[in-house]
């Protein structure tokens, strides 16, 4: 039997919930990892109101879907950043321009999804950190040992508190290793889980997409970090380097074909997902499979659909028995 195929819902948040769920069941999909922002999840409404999460969870049994983790990505950045003026953008209107409200505001609310998370029968909540020191990424001007070791001992302490409502609540937290958080990469994450060494409900959420083009083999990430990883992302990217152009993005938006790397649907870039699912069979994960769908070059619900559909041809299970045994004596 294939692992559960979900769809994570944060790039089709301007569809109401019940169009999200009446399509995700028509392009081939299991279940959701519901985003908690734009129309999809209210975290402290669902943490609150027993009767709201009553409804959602009505609407996933009319489609037949389940949801096992919920994202709350946008909302965990806020936590780990500060004065960035595109923090805006995630946090409530009424916090715009004010740092310290906005960090606050996303403490308290990562400790609600911890609730919310519980109430709607998940055990994973996917999303970020932020990062106090992503902006000394170059170091230059020259970025000192002990600033280093100061942001990661930030992170540790702002999610403290948080961390302690996820245990309340039987609640693991998968960080996705991206860019713009305290891990983005291979070491940058063996730091930080070392950091959080005391704290086993603190994961990885393994996404390869984001991986693949800083020249990280996903499958070997994914191998060396197993006993971490409590939640997967389908997603792929492509590295398109052609003489002018780099990996650092030169400010040129996403699809753009200028640029030296870009999201693709699954099974249109250079992500070995075969090598992924014989690690996953190995190391005997059975969590979600959820397809985290961006590429702007292609029409998302063909995308998603096309996506689904090749989830399901490679999301083979490991053998049972040794193929040489048939030839036995």
């Amino acid at each position: 039997m294939s692992r559960l195929l979900t769809i994570m819902t944060c790039q089709w948040a301007d569809l109401d919930m019940e169009t999200m769920c009446k399509k995700a069941k028509e392009m081939g999909y299991d279940g959701l990892e519901l985003a908690c922002w734009g129309n999809h999840l209210d975290v402290k409404r669902a943490a609150e109101d027993d009767s709201y999460v009553a409804e959602i969870k009505a609407l996933l049994a009319k489609y037949d879907l389940k949801c096992e983790a919920l994202a709350a990505h946008i909302i965990g950045q806020c936590v780990g950043d500060y004065d960035d003026p595109r923090l805006n953008n995630f946090a409530p209107p009424e916090l715009a321009d004010k740092p310290a409200e906005i960090r606050a505001w996303a403490i308290e609310t990562m400790k609600l999804a911890a609730v919310a998370a519980k109430k709607m029968g998940c055990s994973i909540v996917t999303g970020f950190t932020g990062s106090p020191i992503w902006k000394y990424l170059y170091s230059f001007p020259q970025t000192p040992e002990s600033m280093v070791e100061a942001g990661y001992q930030q992170i540790y302490d702002l999610w403290t508190p948080i961390l302690d409502e996820f245990v309340k609540n039987g609640i693991k937290f998968a960080l996705e290793v991206h860019p713009g958080e305290i891990a983005f990469d291979y070491y940058s994450t063996k730091r930080l889980l070392e950091k959080f060494a005391d704290r086993p409900e603190f994961g990885l959420n393994f996404d390869p997409s984001h991986l693949i083009w800083q020249g990280i083999t996903p499958h070997i990430f994914l191998q060396d970090f197993a006993d971490k990883v409590y939640h997967v992302h389908m997603k792929d990217a492509a590295v398109t380097l052609d003489g002018r152009s780099g990996l650092l993005g030169s400010h040129i938006d996403f699809g753009d074909l200028r640029r030296g790397w870009n999201f693709r649907s699954l099974g249109h870039g250079d992500v070995d997902f075969e090598n992924i699912i014989r690690v996953l069979n190995a190391i005997g994960y059975e969590g979600p499979l959820s397809v985290e769908w961006e590429d702007s070059g292609m029409e998302r619900e063909y995308g998603a659909k096309e996506a689904a559909e090749f989830v399901r041809k490679i999301d083979f299970r490991a053998s049972d028995f040794k193929f040489d045994d048939a030839i036995a004596n």
